[in-house]
């Protein structure tokens, strides 16, 4: 689809007269998608160097995803090139719900050359000398490209900024000793200090003595606010309520206990555990506590998570990154700290959400979670994954699994965006579905 502009717009697209030190030149100033100008008919940058700019600055609000810098680049050379004039290329910093902006504003002389690179993550002032009438300078080198440092900074001015601009200090994170939980609580750590995040521990009967010391461990690596109670006498008064209930509405429909769905008893745990966290944040009014909710893209994307349980929270750290990712970001935290601050058994434990005894998760990660990105930020189709070579039955199986969780992603926690397609206001699916691809 290619979008027009009207003749009179496009005389108004002009250079402005500046006089500098007694200098005059012209400058073209941008506003961020006119420069990026693929699916539109009205190329502004070739009518501002057209007209005579000796300069032209970018202003933009450019959301991040990672490797996106890469984009950028190749575009300003790309431009500087085919139209002989100087870019400046200046990024917002900061976040704004699920968006985050990286800053990292660029500059290329018209031979597009990159002559000067900005910090990411974080508000920086350049000075670049350039000859606007030449256009040319001094080439600089980019830094070394770091693709888990890159993700794991946005994840984290996102999350700073979200509890800044929404007023909430403190954060708390159900800690089950788990990969999710302990990458999430080294996240809320560095985005808002030891001091403003609250580390809860809640096993059941199902949690294994493991999950429960490694939680504890990362706790008092970190130097958290670490409380740690059973949810089972909860439980077990849940299901003692509803008994008499329950047995009226079957005896009124004829039906059978035995008929009774047995995860019904797995889900009354996680949404204890939330119930348990929201209360916290609710009842203790004072702290301005928010909870950080810790579920990953992968799982997000089969629907292995509980409604109004474990997808509950006020702003999710990893719901854009997915299984394998979580893992490659969590051996960062430790690599950059130069110590083991996530436990090294949390690594190797076999995943679980132990709700019931023996439970491990029901997937190979190692197949599902690629298999997932490929499907949802790729748009692979049925036919092509299977000539990449993943098996039919695997991309059945995970093709009915995203189309029928879209009733939950639809009342999920919002995210921190870090990839071309994340769930939320970037992917909106009919619920009642029926196309199966």
């Amino acid at each position: 689809m290619k979008i027009g502009t009207s003749s009179w717009q496009e005389r108004e697209i002009k250079p402005i007269s500046m006089n500098l030190n007694g200098r005059k030149f012209k400058l073209g100033v941008e506003i961020c998608e006119d420069l990026w100008d693929k699916n539109y008919e009205t190329k502004v940058t070739y009518l501002l160097a057209k007209r005579g700019a000796d300069i032209i600055v970018n202003i933009s609000a450019s959301p991040f995803y990672a490797g996106k810098r890469f984009e950028r680049e190749k575009l300003l050379r790309e431009k500087s090139r085919k139209n002989k004039v100087p870019i400046f290329y200046v990024n917002l910093v900061g976040g704004q719900d699920e968006l985050v902006f990286d800053g990292q504003s660029l500059a290329v002389d018209r031979s597009g050359n990159l002559i000067a690179i900005g910090k990411q993550f974080e508000e920086d002032l350049i000075i670049t000398d350039i000859d606007p009438k030449k256009g040319v300078a001094e080439k600089v080198e980019p830094p070394l490209y770091h693709k888990e440092l890159e993700m794991f900074d946005a994840i984290v001015l996102g999350i700073r900024e979200y509890f800044r601009k929404t007023g909430f200090k403190k954060a708390v994170v159900g800690m089950s000793g788990g990969i999710d939980s302990s990458l999430t609580t080294c996240i809320a750590v560095e985005a808002l200090g030891k001091e403003n995040v609250i580390g809860v521990s809640m096993p059941s009967n199902f949690s294994g003595e493991t999950g429960k010391k490694d939680a504890q461990k990362l706790a008092e690596n970190l130097g958290v606010c670490f409380i740690q109670f059973s949810i089972q006498n909860i439980v077990n008064t849940f299901q003692k309520s509803l008994e008499e209930p329950l047995e009226q509405i079957r005896k009124h429909f004829g039906i059978r206990k035995e008929r009774d769905d047995p995860v019904a008893d797995e889900n009354i745990q996680p949404r204890t555990r939330c119930n348990s966290l929201m209360d916290i944040s609710n009842r203790l009014k004072d702290l301005k506590i928010l909870v950080l909710n810790t579920g990953n893209k992968t799982e997000l994307a089969l629907g292995y998570c509980t409604l109004y349980g474990d997808m509950a929270g006020g702003i999710g750290a990893l719901g854009d990154v997915s299984k394998l990712e979580v893992y490659k970001l969590a051996r960062y935290v430790n690599d950059k700290a130069g110590r083991e601050v996530i436990p090294s058994e949390v690594f190797l434990k076999r995943p679980s959400p132990e709700l019931k005894e023996n439970q491990f998760d029901p997937f190979d990660f190692d197949i599902v979670s690629p298999l997932v990105d490929e499907i949802i930020e790729n748009r692979r189709g049925k036919q092509e994954l299977i000539a990449m070579g993943y098996s039919k039955a695997i991309v059945e199986d995970t093709y009915r699994r995203i189309r029928n969780a879209e009733y939950k992603r639809w009342q999920a926690t919002p995210c921190i965006k870090i990839t071309p397609k994340a769930f939320g206001i970037g992917w909106k699916m009919p619920i009642i579905n029926k196309y199966r691809g």
